[in-house]
């Protein structure tokens, strides 16, 4: 990369993100978190576009813990508001979103291709591109309580 030349989301993304249909159940989403080895899965309608998104704590706090079957509940009832990127924007922008909102996983979109989900920023992938200083940052402001 050209010094002075910002890097986008798409390049510190991670690809291949698979999504649960939102018409499928939370036992079906938990299991794809287990097989995949996540913590979080895309919702994805039938569209194929982004509904939501699912974390494994939305199913423990908000189903097992409230005696309700995961078998029973649809993905979708789970979507919840929703922050993306588009996979163009300056890595600075993705950063911000994530601390403004709080959030540990930002979805990339492709604006230029129909709006489809390409992938997915987690604090792994801010942790291999961002440097001390700015990753020390967006954990202050992510974990921090309001």
């Amino acid at each position: 990369m050209a010094k002075g030349q910002k890097m986008k989301a798409r390049e510190i993304m991670h690809k291949g993100t698979q999504c649960v249909a939102e018409d499928q159940t939370l036992m079906d989403a938990a299991r794809m978190m287990r097989d995949l080895g996540v913590g979080c899965v895309p919702i994805c309608g039938t569209d194929d576009r982004l509904k939501g998104m699912i974390t494994d704590r939305d199913i423990v706090v908000k189903c097992v813990a409230e005696g309700r079957s995961a078998q029973d509940i649809k993905a979708r009832e789970f979507g919840g508001e929703l922050y993306w990127i588009d996979a163009d924007a300056d890595i600075s922008e993705a950063l911000e979103t994530m601390e403004q909102h709080q959030i540990k996983r930002l979805p990339v979109i492709d604006t230029k291709n129909n709006h489809r989900l390409i992938g997915m920023i987690s604090e792994a992938d801010l942790a291999r591109n961002l440097s001390d200083e700015k990753l020390a940052e967006f954990v202050e402001h992510v974990y921090a309580t309001a």
